[in-house]
């Protein structure tokens, strides 16, 4: 790490709510633009002193959302502002961004992170080739050019379930593990949380049992085990081990140490480094280990030197598989549930991991402490970032 590495000066996040639920009628950055503002109060900075908003967005069909948030978060007609979208690696990819720009020095001050307006994205349809024809919806989009390449994410989880060998009974226990920690992580996880309307905690999280969880129906059962001998039922994906589709926002506020200095306030903590990367787009399981292992082996670290890991599940499967990559145990991942236990704002899943860490590092972590949050992305697409506490 150097010395002129950015800092991390403040972080906020709504509540992250199922599609439907409390933030239901409000467009993305009407979500955004309550957090952007909260938190410039909670950190005591002029949004005059904002050089950049970078935000990731994967709903929305276009546009720049980041221009829509910063204006709508009454940031200077002069800022710029950066869209990303790289699906669900788009939160925490902003952030990697934002600290690009800073090092570039095209930035002092940057607000970084990512939405979504799940209840609220557009309805989506191919345009027709000739007249004649109607317009063709769709739900997705392509995410690899050979189709044969592109399987929907929950059959690649329940395949990558079958391949692996990973009991439908592991990922319900890890699922119930993970509302387990965020219901006794709620309270404390409210002075991150910026209020909006009535959406004032992570509302899907709820008190489950072993044997609740064995009722739960069956999504998505593998075409492809390691052997013959193993039944496809037996390493079956549930309801239960799939994040919920979700609305949410998460943001942070980063800046040169100078800048930093500049303005009177602490490195809360220090921004130590960040990989993407890509994999084979049919296995999206493994891409966030991959880019974790990958960053940790670029900073010599092992995986033991770390004090917190917050990986964004969108399946209980991913998070057994980035432990099994990792070296660690299961129950080392989110100190304070997951999304299995939140849901998953796409655009915003990444930065909501961070806010997390930095959150409970800033709280509890000693001096030195490193904490890392990871994510993974349709295609095949992983990213990591690596924080310090000063």
């Amino acid at each position: 790490m150097t010395s002129d590495a950015p800092v991390l000066l403040g972080w906020a996040r709504s509540a992250v709510v199922p599609r439907g639920g409390a933030l239901a009628q409000l467009a993305a950055h009407e979500i955004a633009a309550p957090v952007a503002k909260a938190l410039l109060a909670r950190s005591g900075v002029d949004a005059r002193a904002v050089d950049a908003m970078v935000c990731g967005n994967a709903l929305g069909a276009g546009g720049n959302p980041a221009r829509m948030v910063a204006l709508a978060a009454g940031l200077p007609e002069c800022t710029a502002a950066f869209s990303v979208d790289t699906q669900c690696c788009s939160g925490l990819d902003a952030v990697s961004m934002a600290a690009g720009l800073i090092a570039a020095g095209q930035a002092q001050v940057v607000v970084a992170g990512g939405v979504e307006a799940w209840s609220r994205s557009p309805i989506r349809q191919h345009r027709p080739l000739t007249p004649d024809e109607a317009a063709l919806p769709y739900e997705r989009p392509a995410f690899a050019p050979d189709p044969a390449r592109d399987p929907d994410l929950l059959l690649a989880a329940a395949r990558y379930a079958g391949q692996a060998c990973i009991a439908r009974t592991a990922q319900d226990a890890y699922a119930v593990r993970s509302h387990a920690k965020a219901l006794a992580w709620r309270e404390r996880m409210a002075s991150e949380i910026v209020p909006i309307g009535a959406a004032v905690h992570d509302s899907y999280a709820r008190a489950l049992t072993d044997e609740r969880a064995a009722r739960t129906p069956v999504e998505a059962v593998s075409d492809q085990c390691a052997s013959s001998d193993v039944d496809p039922r037996a390493t079956a994906v549930s309801r239960l081990a799939i994040a919920p589709q979700a609305d949410g926002a998460a943001f942070v506020l980063m800046a040169s140490p100078q800048a930093a200095t500049a303005l009177g306030l602490p490195a809360l903590l220090r921004w130590r480094g960040a990989l993407a990367v890509g994999i084979a787009p049919e296995m999206p399981m493994l891409a966030a280990a991959r880019a974790a292992k990958g960053l940790l082996a670029r900073q010599r670290l092992a995986a033991s030197a770390l004090w917190g890991v917050e990986l964004h599940e969108a399946f209980a499967v991913q998070a057994l598989a980035f432990a099994d990559e990792l070296g660690i145990a299961p129950e080392q991942l989110n100190r304070g549930g997951g999304g299995l236990a939140r849901g998953h704002p796409i655009g915003a899943s990444g930065a909501v991991s961070l806010v997390r860490l930095l959150a409970d590092m800033a709280l509890e972590a000693h001096s030195g402490a490193l904490g890392l949050a990871c994510i993974a992305a349709a295609g095949g697409l992983g990213s990591a970032a690596l924080v310090e506490k000063p």
